[in-house]
């Protein structure tokens, strides 16, 4: 892959990581209640699905990081596969919970995986 790809997946990766350490460890913090648009009660009353969520964006993240770093034909296969499940994901995400997560994450990935298609 490219430079500028394999930035774009790591930087993909490192939002997922992130995302994992708001759902599982911040949940309930006014930072992640922020990010997620959820009140204290709510929060509270989610811990345990959040964490769930959040080991999910964390395979995500390590599944991005794998393919960064892998070298191809291995890399670019699962970077591709892990950039198409971010954006599948994003999308359903959008669907069902909030508009907002079709920018920050499906705009990303596909980008990043139109970078890495370029790349080949």
């Amino acid at each position: 892959m490219s430079m500028l790809a394999t930035i774009a997946v790591l930087a993909l990766a490192a939002l997922h990581a992130y995302i994992l350490v708001l759902e599982m460890f911040l949940w309930t913090s006014p930072r992640a209640r922020a990010a997620f648009g959820t009140s204290a009660e709510f929060a509270a009353s989610t811990k345990a699905l959040a964490a769930n969520q959040g080991l999910y964006n964390g395979f995500l993240a390590a599944g991005l990081a794998w393919g960064a770093v892998a070298s191809d034909p291995v890399g670019f296969q699962v970077s591709v596969f892990f950039l198409v499940c971010v954006a599948v994901a994003g999308l359903y995400g959008a669907a069902t919970a909030s508009r907002k997560i079709l920018f920050v994450q499906t705009v990303p990935a596909l980008a990043a995986l139109a970078l890495v298609l370029l790349a080949r």
